[in-house]
């Protein structure tokens, strides 16, 4: 085996690879421009202060893209991935640029697709499923389905901007998944555009077209391959959103892939952040919206309290628990701070907690809920923490708390520093 370079023949090499991507994406990016403007009807935006706007997202992270585009339609996705694929552009799929890890930046192209490519089309109640472009943010369509009695579930803090495509590409869990899984358990299928620009409808791997099918093969004997690996080391979670769904052959994560069994190509793409294909449009799965909701608000002296107590709480479901969020010490003092969440915040604590779980039970009655707060009550007796829970029975109170949970994002960014 040949010896390491040293580390600065390491770093001038990497240096000069990157001068020379740098210099490639220069020369192409008036080209790019060029045949975005006379090819879409998308709005094609290379100036350094847009391309400044597009740098970042709600991480930490930083990179300059090459341009972006806003695409009017679907259409234009498409022509834009031939373009991009023409001139050895990468693409950087984006939504509501509402992710804490970057996934939403990149050196590419960024394709904006919340402006525009965010059409509902088509919901079937009685079926209890809808099909959305990735652009749709999820309050929208919740919005749109509630007058059917019925709710998208992956019911992620950033609900107001997070949009279907960019939660499907990071396999978002949200506040009450513990009841209705991530998104990977709620997409049911998905069209969308390979690298090559040919569309494939990914379903059920069983009924799948040929292209799909003979993708769904490859994948297939890929993870046959690698199964004893990812048998060995595939974390047996809950909540997994590590990325590329290898084990839809053979589930390893605690909540099955889709409740009958079968294998579902699509979801091959969710969690895969946008590096497997270009989404056309979602199938999702729809539920009824709860008739009655309770909530426990239980109080922990210690953050590892709270943690070794949701194993436990986690066994009072019955089908009705539906979530268990966790507000720390850092969250609660910057919500005392803030005038507008100070009240809700005091109407959940009991003394000075250092952490806090939202437990959440829903059902068709509140009357046949109240015994799970009771129960919760006795459970953290038993486990050493008598008079801990605030218990909120109305409406009213578990709404404002919840808004306040949701505001999160916010209230974090207003930490100094």
């Amino acid at each position: 085996m040949n010896a390491p370079l040293p580390l600065k023949i390491t770093r001038e090499v990497a240096t000069k690879a990157y001068d020379e991507v740098a210099r490639v994406s220069n020369e192409v990016a008036g080209r790019l421009a060029a045949r975005l403007a006379g090819e879409t009807r998308g709005e094609v935006l290379f100036s350094g202060a847009d391309r400044g706007r597009y740098a970042t997202d709600a991480s930490i992270y930083q990179i300059m893209p090459v341009g972006v585009f806003v695409p009017r339609d679907a259409a234009d996705v498409k022509t834009a991935l031939d373009i991009c694929r023409d001139l050895a552009v990468p693409i950087v799929p984006r939504g509501g640029g509402t992710s804490q890890c970057g996934q939403t930046v990149g050196a590419g192209l960024v394709i904006d697709h919340a402006k525009h490519v965010r059409s509902i089309v088509h919901i079937d109640a009685a079926a209890r499923t809808a099909e959305v472009e990735p652009g749709l943010v999820l309050d929208h369509l919740n919005t749109a389905l509630k007058p059917h009695g019925l709710w998208y579930p992956v019911d992620v803090s950033t609900s107001a901007q997070a949009t279907l495509g960019g939660m499907a590409g990071n396999n978002s869990c949200g506040s009450r998944s513990i009841a209705y899984g991530n998104m990977v358990h709620n997409v049911i299928g998905a069209t969308a555009w390979t690298s090559s620009g040919d569309l494939l409808e990914l379903g059920r791997y069983d009924a799948a077209s040929a292209p799909a099918r003979a993708l769904g093969d490859y994948v297939k004997a890929l993870a046959d391959q690698l199964r004893p690996e990812i048998e060995a080391h595939w974390p047996k979670v809950l909540r997994r959103v590590a990325g590329y769904n290898l084990d839809i052959f053979n589930n390893q994560s605690e909540k099955p892939y889709t409740h009958d069994g079968s294998v579902n190509l699509a979801h091959l793409l969710v969690g895969s952040e946008g590096t497997l294909g270009l989404t056309r449009s979602l199938k999702l799965r729809l539920r009824e919206l709860p008739r009655a909701k309770v909530l426990g608000v239980v109080n922990f002296p210690t953050f590892y309290k709270a943690m070794e107590s949701a194993q436990h709480i986690v066994k009072l479901g019955d089908g009705t628990l539906t979530a268990v969020e966790l507000v720390d010490r850092t969250m609660i003092e910057l919500s005392l701070q803030n005038p507008a969440f100070a009240p809700t915040v005091k109407t959940a604590l009991i003394g000075q907690p250092d952490a806090i779980l939202l437990v959440e039970f829903s059902g068709n009655s509140k009357a046949e809920l109240i015994p799970k707060i009771r129960q919760l009550v006795e459970l953290m007796g038993d486990l050493g923490l008598p008079g801990s829970v605030v218990e909120m029975i109305d409406d009213a109170p578990q709404k404002n708390l919840w808004e306040v949970r949701k505001a999160g994002l916010n209230i974090m960014m207003s930490l100094k520093g």
